[in-house]
């Protein structure tokens, strides 16, 4: 069934996270908890249901609508910040979810009906340590006034604080309302849903390792469209181009799908052992079709955490909700496990395009890109990666064009995103037509590590796979980086990967079809 995207007016975004909490609508204004809660301007004049707004009235959600129309954003730039810090002085405002990645101090007191903020620099910890905001004294650095304050008081709740504070809370604790709100919001046909469907909906954490060349831009861009998915953050990695290429690419690619605020980590700039290679004669040299873009986003942009680290950490916030999905040589995912081996464990999947099962490369006689790129790292990850794992090899891919009358009619859909794509498709439908790759490729339009982003998105997207131990080949002249699939047992490894065979490709073509809209 098709589920109509909703989006929070607040922040712009349709996905129910620990960080937004549920959406609400009420007379077709829709936004998320969290977002009302700790809006600057809003105060919550009703006791709190989850079919009103949360208790926030709907003419006051539309002014701060209209007041944050004018404020930018300190963390992705955009207009339309709400939340802001809570030190009057201070001038720095967010959406809420960018706050929350931006590292702001959240104050949450549900007893007193106190939901605020401070950015980084005014934390209340900061003033503590410090004695002061800004370098004056504390006392100076008075919280944010509103103007309804007087209405108000401190707290977000001015009437009966006592009485709404409470059934706030009661109301907070008791998660039973959050199907009702869910089935109010996407409108649901039947209160018997399937399993799946129930499941598709869910949000879903990825973290992605990418080496932006053409079909990272893809995936990633799939990943972005779907409505179940909190993309937590990308770690950088060498691959089709330098791992500066693959920042700028990335960057480029949020900046034309209007989520700069999703952090960006720059991680290995080469292979564990060995020499680097790339894949500029099919990508571009700089990994997307070597198409100017004199509007592209600034390195400053990227995240001062290196990638490994980032991977760590936020996999470790969030155990077992995170799904890795790997679109590049896997330098990233090697390293991390070797400092943090319990990473695994943690995974709630990983999802990886690499690898060949019929022994056909694309890079060797007998390697596919992203190991041969790094073998020791692929051996690794393989090897040491015990959580559930799916892959995307290249044959699948292969057996798994698309036709080009569908690239055609992808590329010509009238959005921003689509003629993006097409500028920088150019150099990669040209490559295709190459003696070398006539044979794999020219027959139809193949995105490579959509396919592994599609069933990370999507529970139901892999219809017919197989489960084999895996590993790969090291030392052979013409066979390292070759990945080994054990179907008779030699490997006496207990981990099988699931290998795709078969896909939904009617939900593939919807998926990418989604990614340019």
């Amino acid at each position: 069934m098709d589920i109509k995207e909703v989006l929070c007016l607040l922040c712009q975004r349709c996905e129910e996270t620990n960080i937004t909490g549920a959406l609400s609508t009420k007379d077709e204004v829709t936004a998320h908890q969290n977002c009302l809660l700790f809006s600057s301007g809003l105060y919550c004049r009703n006791s709190p249901q989850s079919d009103d707004l949360f208790g926030f009235s709907v003419e006051d959600v539309l002014k701060e609508v209209k007041r944050g129309s004018k404020l930018m954003c300190n963390k992705c730039q955009t207009k339309g910040a709400t939340a802001g810090c809570e030190v009057k002085r201070c001038k720095k405002s967010y959406h809420y979810p960018c706050a929350v990645r931006h590292r702001a101090e959240i104050v949450e007191d549900a007893v007193k009906g106190k939901y605020v903020l401070y950015c980084s620099k005014h934390s209340q910890q900061t003033q503590e340590n410090n004695g002061s905001v800004n370098g004056h004294p504390s006392s100076s650095a008075q919280p944010r006034t509103s103007k309804r304050q007087s209405e108000a008081g401190s707290s977000k709740f001015p009437q009966h604080p006592t009485f709404l504070a409470a059934a706030w809370r009661l109301f907070a604790a008791n998660r039973r309302w959050f199907r009702a709100v869910r089935e109010r919001v996407f409108k649901r046909c039947s209160s018997s849903c399937s399993h799946s469907t129930t499941r598709s909906t869910m949000s879903k954490k990825l973290l992605v390792d990418a080496d932006c060349g053409l079909d990272d831009a893809q995936a990633i861009m799939l990943a972005l469209a779907a409505p179940n998915v909190e993309l937590l953050g990308i770690t950088c990695v060498h691959g089709n181009t330098t791992v500066e290429n693959v920042c700028k690419n990335i960057l480029r690619v949020l900046q034309v799908c209007s989520k700069l605020e999703i952090p960006v980590f720059k991680g290995a700039a080469k292979p564990i052992l060995g020499n680097s290679i790339d894949a500029g004669h099919f990508h571009g040299q700089d990994g997307l079709g070597d198409a100017p873009d004199p509007n592209a986003p600034g390195l400053d942009l990227v995240q001062k955490e290196g990638a490994v680290s980032a991977m760590i950490r936020i996999v470790n916030e969030n155990p077992g909700e995170v799904s890795l999905v790997a679109l590049a040589p896997l330098t990233n995912l090697a390293l991390a496990v070797k400092m943090d081996p319990s990473l695994p464990s943690k995974l709630r999947g990983l999802y990886i395009m690499g690898g060949n099962t019929e022994s056909r490369g694309n890079t060797t006689v007998c390697g596919e890109f992203n190991f041969t790129a790094d073998p020791e790292a692929a051996y690794i990850v393989l090897n040491d990666y015990q959580c559930p794992t799916y892959l995307a090899c290249w044959e699948f891919t292969c057996y798994s064009k698309l036709p080009w009358e569908f690239c055609d009619d992808w590329l010509a859909q009238d959005t921003d995103k689509a003629r993006f794509m097409a500028r920088v498709f150019r150099h990669r439908i040209e490559a295709s037509q190459s003696e070398r790759l006539q044979k794999d490729l020219a027959a139809g339009f193949v995105s490579c590590d959509s396919y592994a982003m599609a069933a990370a998105v999507d529970d139901s997207f892999i219809t017919e796979s197989d489960r084999y131990p895996v590993s790969v080949e090291l030392t052979g002249t013409y066979t390292r980086g070759m990945m080994v699939m054990d179907t008779v047992g030699f490997l006496k490894k207990a981990h099988k990967a699931c290998i795709m065979k078969k896909v939904d490709m009617e939900k593939f073509k919807q998926m990418m079809m989604a990614a340019l809209k």
